[in-house]
């Protein structure tokens, strides 16, 4: 008597229901590798949008470059035009000094104290920052000294409000009017101030104080991937131009970056692998409840077989019987382990977006072992002759 695949679907779940216990063990034990698998899947994910969410709060990649000397020797713009000439790679190259003698800015009744930086022509380039409203600085702004300055977006919001920000004058330090241009989007610069950030002319900044020093020279490449070999180069470049100077300090906005990408994959393949040593741990488990089933449900067997049942639906009906458990006990995890994952994102204001591959990778490594850990008991269960398990019955 051969069953269609209707009925040996019904017959496999009323055999489920009529062992609950049984049933329950199994689908807990794959529950908790599956928990586990996805657990560690989610925590990979989490991780690796905590870092893309970090590198759009930065600025565009770059090398940066600055000098520590006993002597007080810093490079100056001619330097930065050297390394424009010298170096291969550069996209785009500029200044940077931080106008530390201005500490607050006022408009009004308002008061902040952004980081406020002197930048040179192309700042914005090698930044990367967005222009929100308004413009950046032209070559007139630095030919005649403008007192103009660009502000991101932060600053406006807390000087401004609700109020339009282009064209108001604020003051810098209390007493020294500067005129608002632009407004750019918020990014994590190399001075990273999460209370807002002013840019003036590099032109500005010399007239007022007469120095002509630079704190930071930002290459930007044409090609990321070769960050390290500009590194490199522009390492091997100042230390030849400024022999005398002690240290020559290269680095580069990526570095952090790369670093958590690298310790997070490492994390997150042991963590699989951990979690996967726990599925195959469930794994035997099955395999020890379906050979103890197979031996409680001898008679049961003997019987179908009797009556006409063949080999392959006896083995079918197992096979059947650890897949719908593992879909169970698999996507109850599933469902768990995402609901957990909500939760606590949320609390800690973490990025979070259910990935679907986890899930598909977790239910799959769930149907594997559980079908894997059952083929044999199902084997032997089918290779039962009828007349002996009837005998021992």
């Amino acid at each position: 008597m051969s069953l269609s695949a209707l009925d040996l679907i019904n017959l496999t779940c009323k055999s489920l229901l009529s062992n609950r216990l049984r049933s329950t063990l199994t689908t807990f034990g794959v529950f908790m590798g599956v928990a586990a698998v996805n657990a560690s899947l989610q925590v990979g994910t989490v991780s690796r949008n905590v870092i893309a969410k970090q590198l759009l709060e930065q600025e565009a990649p770059q090398v940066n470059v600055s000098l520590y000397s006993l002597e007080g020797k810093q490079p100056k713009l001619e330097d930065m035009e050297y390394a424009r000439r010298r170096l291969t790679n550069v996209k785009a190259i500029s200044a940077s000094v931080q106008m530390g003698f201005y500490n607050e800015v006022l408009y009004q009744s308002e008061k902040a104290e952004p980081t406020i930086l002197a930048v040179t022509q192309g700042f914005e380039n090698t930044s990367g920052r967005k222009l929100l409203k308004g413009r950046f600085f032209n070559e007139a702004d630095f030919i005649n000294y403008r007192r103009v300055t660009v502000i991101d977006k932060f600053l406006a919001e807390k000087l401004f409000q609700e109020e339009e920000a282009i064209g108001k004058v604020i003051y810098l330090g209390g007493n020294t009017p500067f005129r608002v241009i632009g407004i750019t989007e918020n990014k994590m610069g190399i001075f990273a101030n999460p209370r807002g950030n002013l840019f003036a002319t590099m032109s500005i900044y010399r007239a007022i104080t007469g120095d002509e020093k630079i704190n930071n020279i930002s290459i930007r490449p044409y090609d990321e991937n070769k960050m390290q070999e500009l590194k490199e180069q522009t390492e091997t470049l100042f230390k030849q131009r400024f022999p005398e100077v002690k240290d020559v300090y290269v680095w580069s906005n990526m570095d952090s970056v790369v670093f958590l990408t690298n310790v997070v994959d490492i994390a997150s393949l042991a963590l699989t692998s951990l979690a996967m040593i726990s599925l195959m741990i469930s794994g035997v488990g099955i395999a020890n409840i379906t050979i103890a089933a197979v031996v409680e449900r001898t008679s049961e067997i003997g019987l179908r077989r009797a009556i006409g049942a063949t080999k392959m639906e006896i083995q079918m009906q197992f096979i059947l019987e650890s897949i719908i458990l593992s879909l169970a006990g698999g996507m109850l995890a599933i469902a768990t382990i995402h609901g957990l994952t909500v939760v606590i994102t949320s609390i800690f204001a973490l990025p979070y977006q259910f990935a679907i591959q986890n899930a598909i990778l977790s239910l799959g490594s769930a149907l594997m072992v559980g079908m894997g850990a059952c083929y044999l008991p199902a084997v032997r269960a089918s290779q039962l002759d009828p007349v002996k398990a009837l005998r021992e019955a």
